[in-house]
Formats: C-alpha cells, sequence, structure tokens
C-alpha cells in the first residue's frame, strides 16, 4: 500500500477541528476547493466516505470522527516535536511569512528600503505555504489572502491591500489601445485561470458578455504562475491590482477594464504569536510593522 497522503489528511483535520470545508480552507490558506480536491483524495485512498453529503452540508460519520481525533493528537505531536528539533539559530531573527504573490510581487522589491532604514535588523523570510498553517508559535508577521479576515488564537489580523482584481494582458498580446472585451474576443487572445474558471465566469457576467458553459484556458494554483504566463502573452488574466501596480506602471501589463472581481476579497497582515520578551526583539517586530503600514501608505 503507498503512504498516506499527507497534505490530504491535514486538509482532512483541519475541517474536522474547524466544522466547515471553508473554514479549513481559511485555517490553512488555500482554496475551498483545494480543501475538496484533498478530502476526495484522501476518501479514494482509503476505499471508504468520511463525510455524510446527504444534508445541506457534510456531516462527519462514526469512522471520520475517529480518524479525526487520532490525527488531531498525532499532528500536535509533530508540532511539538519540530519547534523542540528547531535550531535556534534564528531566534533574534524578525520571522515573516508571506504567501508567494505578495513575497514576489509586494514584500521583496521593497526589502532594499527596510534595510536601508534598519541595517540591524535581521528578517527571516519565509513562505506561508499552502495548506499548512502558520506556526503562530515562530512567526512574528504574516501576509494571507482571504474573503473574511483571518481568525484564530493568537493572530490578530487587519486589512492590508485590496484583492480587486481586473483583465490585463501583455501589450504584445492586447496592444495598448482601447479594446471591446466581447466574449469572441477574449476566447481568441486566451483566458488564463487562476485556480478554477469561477473569476472569469463572474467576470464575463458583470460585464454583461456572453458566459460560455466551458472557458477554454489553462489553470494555474499559484498567483505568480499565472503573472507569469500573463507577462508571456500567453493569454488575458484577471490579476489583482495590488499585486500588478509596477507591471501596469512600467508597460508590461495593460488594464483593459475597469469591471473587477474579488472586492471581497482582501490581502490581511497578521501579527501573529505572543509578544516577543526580548525588548530588542520587540522593538524589531514593531519597526518591520511600522515600515510595511508606511510603505501601504506611501
Amino acid at each position: 500500500m503507498s503512504q498516506p497522503p499527507l497534505n490530504a489528511l491535514r486538509a482532512f483535520e483541519a475541517v474536522a477541528r474547524t466544522g466547515s470545508f471553508r473554514a479549513a480552507a481559511e485555517s490553512l490558506f488555500v482554496t475551498q476547493s483545494a480543501i475538496s480536491h484533498q478530502i476526495k483524495h484522501l476518501e479514494d485512498w482509503l476505499g471508504l466516505p468520511l463525510f455524510d453529503r446527504g444534508g445541506r452540508a457534510p456531516r462527519l460519520l462514526p469512522r471520520g470522527m475517529a480518524l479525526a481525533r487520532d490525527l488531531t493528537t498525532a499532528f500536535d505531536g509533530i508540532d511539538a516535536a519540530c519547534r523542540r528539533a528547531r535550531p535556534a539559530s534564528h531566534e533574534g531573527a524578525v520571522v515573516v511569512a508571506a504567501i508567494p504573490s505578495v513575497a514576489v510581487c509586494w514584500l521583496i522589491p521593497r526589502l532594499p528600503r527596510f534595510r536601508a532604514l534598519h541595517p540591524d535588523i535581521q528578517l527571516r523570510v519565509i513562505y506561508a505555504h499552502h495548506g499548512h498553517e502558520i506556526d503562530v508559535a515562530t512567526t512574528d508577521v504574516a501576509f494571507t489572502f482571504a474573503d473574511t479576515p483571518p481568525t484564530g488564537e493568537g493572530i490578530l489580523a487587519q486589512p492590508f491591500l485590496s484583492g480587486r482584481s481586473v483583465p490585463v494582458g501583455s501589450p504584445a498580446l492586447v496592444g495598448t489601445g482601447p479594446v471591446a472585451l466581447s466574449s469572441e474576443w477574449l476566447l481568441k487572445v486566451g483566458l488564463l485561470h487562476d485556480t478554477d474558471q469561477s473569476g472569469w465566469k463572474t467576470w464575463l457576467a458583470r460585464a454583461g458578455a456572453v458566459v460560455p458553459d466551458r472557458l477554454p484556458g489553462a489553470i494555474f494554483e499559484d498567483f505568480n504562475l499565472l503573472r507569469a504566463a500573463a507577462l508571456a502573452g500567453q493569454g488575458v488574466a484577471l490579476c489583482s491590482l495590488a499585486m500588478i501596480g509596477p507591471d501596469l506602471a512600467e508597460g508590461r501589463l495593460v488594464q483593459l477594464s475597469d469591471v473587477s472581481v474579488l472586492e471581497e476579497f482582501d490581502y490581511y497582515l497578521i501579527q501573529s504569536g505572543p509578544t516577543p520578551r526580548d525588548p530588542g526583539r520587540r522593538k524589531a517586530r514593531q519597526a518591520f510593522l511600522s515600515w510595511v503600514k508606511a510603505e501601504q501608505t506611501g
């Protein structure tokens, strides 16, 4: 028998612990469709259902409840063991966890300005990986993306940037002048999808365009992959204005419409973990948070 699918087990444990697929997705900083896919994968691997799907919401079956209890205990033990085994070489650093889009498009390009202001503060920048909870015990600051403020013990979340997304394309593909965005034109130049096709279906409906039953085009599970495909002229994508501002300003991408989607989503800035006891690290974390807020409004 193959090894148990660990990502699927983590997703299942989160659903059982939070009580819903949506809450599990928010706690793991992934999409709800990714959670559903992992649960299906686990049920296929086990060869039996874990949920009763006969009602309005999935309900854990007895065998699912038993598995969830064992997994919670196991994951708690693994987390504790990893914390004990982790070397102490980064204890003095401010640990910043960022989802890939924020890390690549917003944070890293600005870090030279932070280092110029605070050359003595050491940062440790890590990804907030899809499918993994943020370790609030060892992370000082995190950047995430969600339709509601992330909640949980030990975190304080506040809106950071808007998730509002609009159609964009490479000037080599779409030109630089006004374009009449019909369904026919979009399908001709090609669509690029983020996670699934729902974004473009929503946009077409809001724009008053025909919504085909099936939308062709590649699907990307990561915003950076989607952006790279748009920059390469492979199609038109729905991208967050907050993430592609420099691309638009420097002419690498062209905004094709003011009609937008994902206004209900935001990027969130999270302060996590206990306040550091060490006054130096506490001051360093506050300096980083103050700098982020200045960059946000500057």
